[in-house]
């Protein structure tokens, strides 16, 4: 038995890594820009060219990153099986909770990042709010 839920999670969850990967990418100034305004992307983006092409590489690095998972996201989407997409779905949140917690005790303590961690805070937990509903759907599928 499947469920169309997964099916669709997973392929919103793709389509979302995989845009913010080429954006990271691609646009890394236009993006930095206009999440975090001129001078803090100024701040971000290094002082010394050696610094700059550093957090360049990086950032390169992240988005590739991020492309890749939403690759897996994609290929995950087909998988049939119940028990995986169980397993999928609850390692998923504990990924975004975790990413949620990381926002909350380490990166509002930045003090060029304090302003940006709520919005990127309601992002983890609505990610993982969309799993927590596909665990919930498909509990009550099974015991109904």
């Amino acid at each position: 038995m499947e469920s169309s839920g997964f099916f669709v999670i997973c392929l919103l969850h793709s389509s979302i890594a995989i845009s913010c990967g080429g954006l990271i990418m691609f646009y890394l100034n236009e993006i930095s820009v206009f999440g975090h305004g001129i001078e803090t992307a100024r701040k971000l983006s290094g002082s010394t060219p050696h610094d700059q092409l550093l957090i360049q590489t990086s950032h390169s690095f992240v988005g590739l990153l991020l492309c890749g998972i939403g690759f897996i996201y994609f290929m995950v989407a087909f998988v049939k099986d119940r028990e995986f997409q169980g397993f999928f779905a609850k390692g998923c949140v504990i990924l975004h909770l975790s990413m949620a917690l990381w926002r909350i005790y380490f990166e509002r303590r930045l003090e060029d990042l304090a302003g940006d961690w709520p919005k990127q805070l309601v992002g983890d937990t609505l990610l993982a709010t969309s799993w927590v509903f596909f665990l919930v759907y498909s509990w009550r599928e099974k015991y109904d």
